[in-house]
């Protein structure tokens, strides 16, 4: 629980050094004897152990409370004891439990007296060796070095701060024991990565103020770094910028003109941005020309160019209209620079593509001017609403007696709960203020003042109401509601910003591009809307600054209202049964469950919950917007922080939470390299699809019709076989019965999992059913593309791909009939060595079992349902029958796509690179009568290796005799050219 900060800064050969070592094997050995315990507690079969504040300080070596609220606010997570399974005998601590804890509390005091000390001392030395050997440096040294407290002090709130999200060890060790795996970066980059997490803190924290419009509490904060000498390293440029932005909006120029002094004291530059927040201070309160004047040529001494500030600086609300305005009071004739000619790639690859001579009109879609700004304006309108509820695809069962009573408890419960959660924020909150106002600890406090009360409400009731009975992780479901209520904010900032009103105005004009009833353009979608931008001049940027949150800052957010909700929520005891005491009990628990050696926090909701909303069988489903498909073209990528949706913030690149090596590395690409890469996604995006309705109703029908495990639709769970009840009390189970249990617990929950990812894909298609939509796409750091949607996409497993067509059709035309047959048999799995017309000719003579299927396809022999990938085996036969059938099948309008999967695609570029013909027969790049397999090549090749070693007596070799299969060489061959690790 030690934070980087303070390891890294020992002295490798110190009494210091030594005193760490000792700490830290103390704490050692201490953790050694609580693991022993949970080996323990596991070999005693207790699946699941309910944790409250006391037990969390043993189990986890420290207070839950710790990483999820602030200093002095009331401790959270009191769990009173379960009121369901073995998990009872461990609800409260037992003698052990507190012994061990008075033993941890001693000696984490102890260690972190220690460990402060050493780094204090550490960081003064250091802070010593960087000034002038002079006498004024043994006095500094002699005067900062007492009193110790002090230091100690300092040094704590210098390296964690009131403000620190990222130093904190007890945050790490929460977040390690609720099972998200902290990514240490190698030795050399530590110390630069650790800096940016905290100044990103920082930044998003000024952030927020400047948000909220409170410049004084953004100095305040800013001055809690600047004033010490420890923390004030952590400052960058960009921090005094928001601080001198927050008070230009208020004309303050005093205000901004000391932070300049206070940047320039440390010995900061100013940058652009910092001559943009000053003149925009000049523009507002209508300064003298000397002023102005001054400004402009501090800016150019410094070497920058006033055309810069419009062609590099980002802008929100007014702000470059002020910065004009302060301009023109010393150049009345100041015009905005021209925008920057366009540049264009010069791969040599896509010379021809990107030539002029060769421009073609972009493809028009099948959608007038007028029906795009109708599609336009409902994505707006939903991306605004921010969710999207919708119907559910599961039967709704007739209203029984005891359905009606629980809809009616669960509404009466949650109108209960909106309050107490209300009642619990504002508590929070003025807890929060109280506790700032006093001594300036308030990391959250203005996190949870950028969205109405009511939201924030309203985003954790939706967590609650999406939990399943078996519970869900603490990581994720704290990821997820940070990660809602920063999505938020940004729409709060778009909107407030003005940069909805520019997106508004600028994609009527590029719908121009893809209307089909307007004129021909020779661009592309990048370059059009860029053209476009250029033409719009005045108004705010359409990229934001870089305002994202740290990880663990959404990681701390998400688990403070975590808190608020297993803290506020109640349920009677006796809802169900008026036979039990009536006395509250909380909805949510905050349990652990071991997997393997693995600790993993789980919020798991009370069985009394759960029953409530299982007798309820409600039929709506609350999802974000951005996982809903888009209702109309996606915004053009043109840089990678814009682009994909209207308003919903999309990164270019997915990368993994917290590591920020290759987002660094997309941010230092020039511009013009990546417009191969955007381009490429803009086409992807800009294809429209639609819904296969008759394969979707036949799907919907089998789902509740308790579904069907071979055709890849999972059953409810009420269909998945519960273990005979074994006799007497849980307590004189056998361990066979206890391990029946749990196999049926493991089962219940994926089948719970599964039944539910089909719920939702289901239920979106059945939702745009009647819609023409489209998917945005984005990258991983290799380049591979996926839809933005995470559910319902056409990379989708089989079911999810049967169900989709293209919105626009074309004419099969003479060949076309044949090449759907031929797909139908690559569907089945047969026929995989065998030639294209003989694929063709199969095909033919089954037409029989073809034509039957697509008529009767629950009814007839159903053929199609013995095929590798029976929907879209299905889909394909109602297409080739109404292609058939039609009078002239050449002419006939099809839909239909076709997915089609290179042979092992990284040998194929390795073969084309290298012009290896060898190569490329055996992964299909050069024509051959029947289908090349190059796994079964090398598989050969193996084998005569290993049968030359056999007749030379290595025993290895002897024993694999009849092991060396296609299917074991398989992963191996289609891995390398990843540059996997050789094991």
């Amino acid at each position: 629980g030690v934070p980087w900060s303070v390891l890294r800064n020992y002295s490798s050969a110190s009494t210091k050094e030594k005193a760490r070592r000792n700490a830290v094997c103390e704490r050692t050995e201490l953790l050694e004897v609580l693991k022993a315990r949970v080996r323990q507690l596991q070999a005693s079969s207790i699946p699941e152990v309910t944790v409250n504040k006391s037990e969390l300080a043993v189990l986890g070596n420290d207070k839950l409370q710790d990483p999820l609220q602030e200093e002095g606010a009331p401790s959270p997570l009191e769990e009173p004891a379960a009121p369901w399974g073995r998990a009872q005998s461990l609800s409260r601590p037992s003698s052990w439990a507190e012994k061990l804890k008075k033993e941890m509390h001693v000696r984490q005091l102890k260690v972190e007296r220690k460990l402060s000390l050493a780094a204090s001392q550490t960081a003064l030395e250091e802070e010593v060796k960087a000034k002038p050997k002079s006498k004024e440096k043994a006095k500094a040294k002699k005067s900062l070095k007492s009193p110790k407290a002090k230091v100690v002090t300092a040094w704590s709130q210098g390296q964690g701060g009131p403000h620190s999200i990222c130093t904190h060890g007890k945050l790490r060790v929460a977040a390690g024991k609720e099972g998200v795996k902290a990514q240490r970066p190698p030795r050399a980059q530590k110390d630069s990565s650790h800096q940016k997490l905290l100044q990103q803190s920082i930044q998003s924290t000024l952030e927020c103020f400047l948000f909220l419009q409170q410049p004084e509490e953004a100095e305040r904060f800013l001055l809690s770094y600047h004033s010490s000498p420890a923390k004030r390293r952590l400052l960058s440029v960009s921090a005094y910028n928001t601080v001198m932005h927050s008070w230009a909006r208020k004309g303050c120029l005093q205000r901004v003109s000391r932070l300049l002094c206070m940047m320039e004291s440390v010995g900061l530059q100013r940058s652009l941005d910092s001559y943009a927040a000053v003149l925009e201070c000049l523009g507002r309160s209508q300064a003298s020309t000397q002023a102005v004047w001054r400004c402009l040529q501090q800016l150019k001494n410094d070497g920058f160019h006033v055309d810069e500030l419009f062609q590099k600086c980002l802008f929100e609300e007014d702000e470059k209209e002020m910065v004009l305005r302060a301009i023109r009071i010393v150049q009345p004739n100041y015009q905005l620079p021209p925008p920057p000619s366009p540049q264009t790639c010069k791969s040599s690859l896509l010379q021809d593509f990107y030539s002029k001579e060769r421009m073609v009109s972009y493809p028009k879609l099948d959608f007038s001017v007028q029906e795009l700004q109708e599609c336009f304006q409902q994505q707006l309108e939903m991306e605004l609403d921010s969710t999207v509820t919708i119907e559910s695809v599961e039967s709704t069962k007739p209203l029984t007696p005891q359905a009606i009573r629980a809809r009616s408890l669960l509404s009466t419960l949650r109108s209960r709960w909106h309050g107490a959660l209300l009642q619990a924020l504002h508590k929070s909150k003025r807890s929060m203020a109280k506790l700032r106002n006093t001594s300036g600890y308030s990391t959250l406090y203005p996190y949870l003042c950028l969205l109405p009360d009511e939201e924030y409400v309203g985003i954790m009731m939706q967590i609650l109401n999406s939990l399943s009975p078996q519970g869900e992780s603490l990581a994720v479901l704290a990821r997820e509601l940070g990660s809602k209520v920063y999505n938020r904010y940004i729409t709060q900032r778009k909107l407030r910003s003005r940069q909805l009103e520019k997106v508004r105005a600028v994609y009527g004009s590029y719908i121009h591009l893809l209307a089909k009833d307007s004129q021909p353009e020779e661009y592309l979608p990048r370059e059009y809307w860029e053209k476009l931008v250029a033409e719009a001049g005045f108004g705010p940027a359409l990229n934001l600054k870089d305002c994202s949150w740290p990880y663990m800052l959404l990681m701390r957010l998400g688990m403070h209202m975590l808190e608020l909700l297993v803290e506020a929520l109640r349920v009677p005891r006796n809802i169900l049964n008026p036979r039990l005491e009536p006395r509250l009990i909380p909805v949510l628990y905050h349990i652990y469950s071991f997997h393997s050696s693995w600790q993993v926090g789980l919020i798991k909701p009370h069985p009394i919950f759960s029953q409530l909303v299982s007798d309820a069988g409600e039929t709506l489903l609350t999802f974000n917007s951005s996982v809903i498909p888009m209702l109309c073209p996606p915004v053009p990528w043109t840089s990678p922080h814009f682009g994909a949706y209207v308003l919903s913030d999309t990164k270019l690149m997915r990368f993994v939470e917290g590591v920020v090596q290759h987002q660094q590395l997309l941010e230092q690409c020039p511009q013009v390299h990546l417009h191969p890469v955007l381009d490429a996604l803009n086409q992807l995006g800009n294809c429209a699809w639609k819904i296969n309705q008759p394969v979707l109703d036949i799907i919907i029908s089998i789902f509740n019709d308790k579904g069907n495990e071979k055709l890849d639709i999972p059953p409810p769970v009420s269909e998945v076989p519960k273990p005979p009840a074994p006799p007497g009390s849980s307590s004189s189970w056998s361990k066979a019965h206890k391990q029946e249990l749990l196999l049926y617990k493991k089962k219940a929950a994926e089948v719970h999992s599964l039944r539910m990812d089909a719920l939702y894909k289901l239920s979106i298609a059945n939702h745009v059913r009647d819609k023409v939509f489209w998917f945005p796409h984005n990258m991983d750091f290799r380049g591979r593309t996926y839809p933005c949607p995470p559910y319902f996409n056409h990379l989708g497993n089989d079911v999810t791909r049967a169900i989709l067509l293209f919105a626009e059709g074309r004419p099969l035309g003479p060949k076309g009939l044949d090449w759907l047959k031929i797909h139908l048999v690559n569907l089945t799995g047969l026929k995989k060595k065998n030639s294209l017309q003989e694929r063709l000719e199969y095909a033919n003579e089954i037409m029989e079992e073809i034509l039957d299927s697509a008529d009767r396809p629950l009814t007839g022999r159903r053929w199609w349902m013995k095929t590798d990938e029976p929907w879209q085996a299905l889909a394909c036969c109602m297409e080739i029958a109404k292609a058939s059938r039609s009078p002239d099948p050449a002419a006939y309008i099809s839909h239909f796509p076709v997915h089609q999967d290179g042979s092992c695609n990284g040998l194929q570029h390795y073969a084309a690179l290298g012009r290896d013909l060898i190569g490329a027969m055996s992964v299909n790049l050069m024509p051959c009568s029947v289908p090349q397999d190059v796994y079964s090549v090398v598989a050969q090749q193996v084998e005569e290796f290993r049968k030359k070693d056999a007749e030379q007596g290595v025993k290895i070799a002897q024993v694999l005799q009849g092991f060396v299969s296609r299917k074991v060489v398989k992963q191996t061959v289609m891995t390398v050219v990843y540059g996997v690790t050789r094991y």
